[in-house]
């Protein structure tokens, strides 16, 4: 193929490959975030840190989609409007016309294993981060009115009843128990200041009371106050709070692999270990395959002559739904058993196989011609084109003459 029509054609996919990655995932990433995250979380300012975390993990679980696809209606416009059949004319064989959407993919498949393997561990932290602390309500910004809460394990009860700022809160009740004094407090103010530090939240408690119940003795002492001050354990100006552990998502790609031996002693751990494996090592090949299995169908069962009919929008939803069929049986089968490993890997062979199958056999005589560059070399970019009459031409001209 000629170079100008190599990076041309690499332009084209490429631009259509980006759009059809932008309109898939933004939808998929703002779905989750309204899944995961209330409408309180906007007020506590974690929407930024869960967009960042979950960004780079949807990007490469659709990329692979989106490059089949863009793919596929790249090829499918090319076939209605006749540019395939120019190609054929011009003597490319089936596989140079597929070079500059393979080089694509390759190199869509490379930027996929860095992002499954660098990027997105690397930023699975803070999404994480965002939905601890939205699960044990760590921020109290996100903290609803009218509803009791729960922190250090039940040992704190915190109830409030309406907001007059974001950060001044009226009526508020706290239940402490302290283990260590075998004492009980129950502590309420008309004013409750929420005001943060590096190390978590102080509130600033202004006209209250005091009860404090001794759990061994049962005496009662009661105590009133006009300004007290107290910490929780909650989200500091620092950053999100730390976490006591660590998913196998998160892992670099060195610890994920140091991480196998000790997943082996649980089959629970072992299935997400494999399923994460699955994705980080299965998933950017998805995009070669996918590119070739989506030229493959156009040329195969597409109309070439510029006639359009059905096969391509059949052609384009084809690649969706391998996709999505090889996630759903990613996360169910590998869970369930590691030795579904196999078969998920045979598919992605069988995908190729075929797809290279169907566009080696259109290189067979008499389909698309033959092009060969001097030495018998097929270079990647091409050479130049020459234009050969047919016998029936010649023949047709000696006539006429």
């Amino acid at each position: 193929m000629p170079r100008l029509l190599f990076f041309y054609l690499f332009k084209r996919i490429g631009l259509a490959a980006l759009v059809v990655q932008l309109a898939l995932s933004a939808p998929v990433i703002l779905s989750y975030l309204l899944y995961q995250l209330p409408p309180a979380a906007v007020r506590g300012g974690l929407v930024m840190p869960a967009l960042v975390g979950v960004t780079p993990t949807i990007t490469y679980v659709t990329l692979p989609m989106a490059l089949g696809v863009a793919t596929a209606l790249e090829f499918a416009r090319m076939a209605s409007e006749g540019m395939i059949a120019v190609l054929y004319a011009l003597r490319l064989s089936a596989w140079s016309v597929c070079r500059p959407a393979m080089a694509l993919g390759v190199a869509a498949s490379l930027l996929g294993y860095g992002l499954a393997n660098v990027v997105a561990p690397h930023y699975a932290s803070a999404i994480q981060d965002v939905l601890n602390v939205v699960r044990n309500s760590l921020n109290h910004r996100m903290l609803e009115p009218a509803h009791f809460y729960t922190f250090d394990n039940g040992v704190k009860t915190l109830y409030l009843e309406r907001w007059e700022t974001p950060d001044i809160a009226a009526n508020l009740f706290l239940r402490q128990l302290s283990i260590e004094k075998m004492e009980e407090q129950i502590i309420t103010a008309a004013r409750a200041e929420f005001r943060r530090n590096e190390a978590g939240v102080i509130i600033a408690l202004t006209h209250g009371s005091v009860q404090t119940r001794d759990l061994k003795a049962g005496g009662v002492r009661i105590a009133n106050f006009d300004e007290y001050a107290m910490a929780l354990p909650m989200q500091g100006s620092s950053g999100l709070p730390q976490r006591s552990w660590r998913g196998v998502y998160e892992l670099g790609p060195v610890d994920f692999i140091v991480s196998l031996p000790a997943a082996r002693s649980d089959p629970r751990q072992l299935g997400e270990w494999l399923a994460e494996a699955a994705k980080r090592f299965g998933l950017p090949l998805l995009a070669a395959t996918h590119t070739l299995l989506a030229m493959a169908l156009v040329l195969t069962f597409g109309n070439i002559t510029g006639r359009r009919g059905a096969a391509g929008s059949l052609v384009i939803i084809a690649i969706p739904a391998a996709h999505i069929g090889f996630l759903v049986a990613l996360e169910s089968l590998l869970r369930a058993n590691g030795w579904f490993a196999v078969p998920l890997t045979a598919l992605l062979v069988v995908e190729g196989a075929v797809a290279a199958m169907l566009i080696t056999r259109l290189d067979r005589p008499g389909r698309v011609a033959d092009q060969t560059a001097p030495g018998g070399r097929r270079p990647f970019f091409g050479t130049k084109l020459r234009m050969r009459a047919s016998p029936r031409s010649v023949t047709n001209a000696s006539e006429n003459n």
